[in-house]
């Protein structure tokens, strides 16, 4: 439990220094960037049971990235006023997270 609180943790701190320095994405706040770490896991979560492995962010193909990146998109419907991404904001955070991951795997965060 303390490993998944952790790992939510670092994903709101990284989506809050991806809206800080990509053009595109704007997060509210570090709340606001915690609900969107809870959100695109649980949309990432849903895209993968759906669509197989070869979706999830350790797969780091074409198919991974712009799932990543429609993944970033929606959550900003689901979290309106707290979250707000253009589609090339979208694109260029899953870029920069997805490097983030190859540096430092999920399983270590």
């Amino acid at each position: 439990m303390l490993g998944a609180i952790v790992r939510f943790i670092v994903s709101a701190l990284v989506l809050l220094i991806v809206s800080w320095l990509l053009p595109g994405i704007s997060v509210a706040g570090f709340t606001g960037a915690l609900l969107a770490a809870i959100v695109i896991a649980v949309l990432g979560w849903v895209a993968e049971r759906l669509m197989g492995k070869r979706v999830s962010p350790q797969a780091r193909g074409f198919v991974g990235f712009l799932t990543a990146a429609v993944v970033i998109y929606l959550t900003q419907f689901i979290l309106p006023g707290m979250m707000s991404v253009s589609i090339i904001g979208a694109l260029l955070a899953s870029l920069v997270i997805g490097l983030v991951d190859a540096i430092v795997p999920t399983e270590l965060r």
